[in-house]
């Protein structure tokens, strides 16, 4: 197949991006977007790589903290607006972290099962995140009341076991019967490796459902092997493992210090060496779906 009649892909990112934060760095620094650009973007340098490669690529832009009922109804007004400025008739959508349950709830609750030809989702937490669950009641309401003030924070708790469970039960049916091929990507990556700050989320993540990449369980990036319907109807979720460890962080095309190996060549070469094998992996997703 030409890449002409490829489907466009559209990033989904994950909750709190934190490139938000750089791009109000280079506002203040006054900085013109040739500084920062796709360099700095949530999926680091990936857009311009696939379109290198033939690909039409696209970003969603979803609420920063908000509920996934709403970043999901964000997400489609993208996937429409794509479809009508590229003529295709379908997308593919590959989403990291909590961009895959919004994938998810799009297709199933919004209509758009003929509109998406294909799910990746790199680091989901399909199966919520014990993590979520511990912030939550630990404090974290009272944490959450409180920075309700500033900003919505309602999909924290649309990362919690119970919610995601709840999804989970009620969409197998819909997502067994329609025609999106899922496909999931879960990486691990022992702490030494990990980036500094996840660190301590490790730590307890590891403690009460063994490996993960930081911030979500690798059995929750998994999902299921199977989704049945409810007339016995089966479809299989191609479930595949990262090539190579990689923390949340470098998911999306991030290097970071802890990945250097002191003495193998220089850490510039190595960040851009790491990075472009992330590259691959999308490369790799995208050349798939074709």
């Amino acid at each position: 197949m030409s890449n002409d009649q490829k489907h466009p892909i559209i990033l989904a990112h994950g909750i709190a991006r934190f490139d938000v934060l750089l791009e109000l760095l280079k506002e203040k620094l006054k900085l013109p977007d040739t500084e920062l650009g796709e360099h700095f973007h949530y999926f680091k340098g990936i857009k311009p790589y696939l379109e290198l490669h033939g690909y039409k690529v696209f970003h969603p832009n979803q609420d920063f903290s908000g509920s996934v009922d709403l970043r999901s109804r964000q997400l489609k007004q993208r996937a429409e607006e794509v479809l009508s400025q590229t003529g295709a008739a379908k997308v593919h959508i590959i989403a990291h972290s909590m961009g895959g349950l919004d994938a998810r709830h799009m297709i199933v609750d919004l209509g758009m099962a003929d509109k998406v030809a294909s799910l990746t989702t790199i680091g989901t937490p399909h199966r919520g995140t014990v993590l979520a669950d511990h912030v939550l009641s630990h404090g974290g309401v009272l944490l959450m009341d409180v920075l309700k003030r500033v900003t919505n924070v309602d999909g924290f708790v649309d990362l919690t076991i119970t919610k995601c469970e709840e999804f989970n039960r009620r969409a197998e049916d819909s997502e067994a019967r329609n025609e999106v091929a899922y496909q999931t990507y879960a990486s691990a990556e022992d702490f030494r490796r990990v980036f500094a700050p996840l660190i301590p989320s490790w730590l307890f993540i590891n403690e009460h459902a063994g490996q993960n990449d930081g911030l979500v369980p690798f059995t929750s990036q998994q999902w299921t092997e199977e989704l049945i319907a409810s007339d016995g109807q089966r479809k299989k979720v191609s479930r595949k493992e990262f090539p190579f460890p990689a923390d949340h962080l470098n998911q999306v095309g991030w290097w970071d210090p802890q990945e250097a190996i002191l003495g193998f060549t220089s850490v510039i070469k190595q960040a851009a060496n790491y990075e472009a094998r992330i590259k691959n992996v999308y490369l790799e997703i995208a050349q798939s779906q074709s």
